[in-house]
């Protein structure tokens, strides 16, 4: 079983060292600066990149400079994905958004782990578990996302929480540890003033 396919299963891997890997990192690194680099005008060539670093996207979709992830292959967007500024993905393991994520500045998908042995860690040995984002999700600014964690449809996670389980559909979701506060609610389409 080569490396790649430990992570893939869940095992222990050399995410550090061993070449292959190694490689796609850099590639995708390389390919994630000229993104960067674009010209926030030139929306042509910031498609071209994406389709190159994003490995499945299906539909239109918006993604905000700077952004990074570690192979982008491992990536999979639906239709109105939206990323603000500095959005990082670590994909060491797969990492699926459905149609219509909205994610604002700085947040944080990993599905990497280290190993909690200091021996295997100082060898480079990861964990890679997947994250999978429902339909409808929203993040506020400053959320991190950890490995092997779900989150339902029609979901908020509030700005600035660490979500280290699962979290249901239809729920707003907070806090360091990520908890839901409440269910979203029909009221709360009279949360906001609307012009008419």
């Amino acid at each position: 079983m080569t490396e790649w396919e430990k992570a893939q299963a869940g095992y222990l891997y050399d995410a550090n060292y061993e070449k292959e890997i190694v490689e796609a990192r850099t590639k995708c690194a390389d390919l994630c600066y000229e993104f960067n680099l674009c010209k926030p005008s030139d929306i042509t060539r910031q498609r071209e990149l994406l389709q190159k670093i994003i490995g499945e996207i299906k539909g239109e979709i918006v993604v905000t400079a700077p952004f990074y992830c570690d192979y982008g292959f491992n990536i999979s967007v639906g239709n109105h994905f939206y990323t603000n500024h500095n959005c990082t993905i670590l994909d060491g393991a797969k990492v699926e958004f459905g149609d219509n994520v909205f994610i604002a500045p700085d947040c944080v998908f990993s599905t990497a782990g280290h190993a909690i042995d200091a021996k295997q860690r100082g060898e480079g040995l990861e964990i890679a578990r997947p994250i999978k984002i429902g339909n409808n999700v929203w993040f506020g600014a400053s959320v991190t996302v950890l490995p092997g964690v779900t989150i339902g449809d029609n979901t908020i996670i509030g700005a600035g929480s660490v979500v280290n389980k699962d979290i249901p559909s239809g729920v707003i979701a907070v806090g360091n540890p990520c908890r839901v506060m409440r269910n979203i609610t029909e009221e709360d389409k009279n949360r906001y003033p609307i012009y008419q």
